[in-house]
């Protein structure tokens, strides 16, 4: 299996954030324009405000991505995660999950929540099987979403 490395956000690395993700909500879903914001500058929109962003890469090329959004002190949403076709079912987003938890731990974080879509099986299967579990969801978060899920760390 080939070896997956993590790395921290750079502002070059920016236009992969954005076109990893774009490329699968644009595939399943609608780009909303609260996704727009945060792709196009997630600077000012995650980091900024004490968010997160990593990504993984394989054979020195960026393959998949996610982040995490500050929402109160001690919670975050990980968010915005997106792996290459060509790198689906190698484990990458495990890894990316994994080690935006840690970042989380390490910023303080006591829980993460997630919102995603049950039309997205393999990504709610993964999250399951990490310990994730099903919460009732707020209104109105994100018009794909129909389901959140939480972790205590």
């Amino acid at each position: 299996m080939e070896a997956i490395r993590i790395i921290p956000f750079q502002p070059s690395l920016q236009p992969y954030f954005e076109s990893i993700n774009k490329a699968w909500i644009s595939e399943h879903f609608t780009i909303e324009p609260i996704d727009r914001e945060v792709l196009e500058r997630p600077q000012e929109n995650l980091l900024d405000k004490g968010g997160a962003v990593i990504f993984a890469v394989m054979e020195e090329e960026i393959v998949g991505t996610v982040a995490l959004k500050k929402h109160i002190e001690g919670v975050y949403e990980m968010t915005k995660m997106g792996v290459v076709p060509a790198a689906q079912g190698k484990r990458v987003g495990w890894a990316l999950a994994l080690a935006i938890l840690e970042v989380a731990k390490g910023m303080g974080g006591r829980k993460v929540v997630l919102y995603s879509s049950r039309k997205l099986t393999p990504a709610i299967n993964m999250y399951r099987k990490m310990g994730f579990q099903e919460v009732v969801p707020e209104a109105g978060k994100y018009a794909r979403c129909d389901i959140k899920m939480e972790i205590d760390l």
